[in-house]
């Protein structure tokens, strides 16, 4: 074969790797990075250094959507996409859900058919322990434990 056919080939080759390579998963379509704080008070600024102003404090547990890493910065988003950054060493990988409902029932079991053992408030922070389909097993501050409908908060 010759080289200009073999160089034709090649290219045919790499244009056809090239594009199944664009209809891969890439990180951009995987799935979201969360953390949550683990402070008992942590500063969102807004920029990667200390100096920068303070946009918000946030509190123990609350979850937060990684967009962007920079050195031992994180740019976070809250449930409301309010974006900002955040020290990572002041995060874990602890799994937390704040309640984005008005109010939010929990329950003994996964489902509705459950009885309600208590009322959650919006904004509430609440550790997730695990999920079964669209609930979400959950455990208080106050270490009360239940059930919520995952559509009724943020995080994971």
């Amino acid at each position: 074969m010759s080289l200009s056919r073999r160089l034709s080939h090649f290219v045919a080759a790499a244009g056809l790797a090239l594009g199944t390579a664009l209809l891969l998963p890439t990180a951009a379509s995987a799935a979201p990075e969360f953390v949550s704080i683990q402070g008992n008070t942590v500063n969102v600024r807004e920029k990667p250094h200390t100096r920068s102003a303070t946009l918000w404090e946030l509190g123990r547990g609350y979850p937060l959507q990684v967009t962007q890493r920079q050195g031992k910065w994180l740019k976070v988003r809250d449930f409301e996409s309010s974006l900002g950054w955040v020290h990572a060493p002041l995060t874990s990988k602890t799994p937390h859900m704040v309640i984005t409902a008005r109010s939010a029932n929990l329950r003994s079991g996964p489902g509705e058919k459950y009885q309600r053992v208590a009322k959650l408030e919006q904004h509430e922070v609440v550790r997730t322990l695990k999920k079964s389909g669209g609930w979400a097993q959950v455990r208080r501050e106050n270490g009360q434990q239940g059930w919520i409908a995952k559509r009724l908060g943020w995080g994971w």
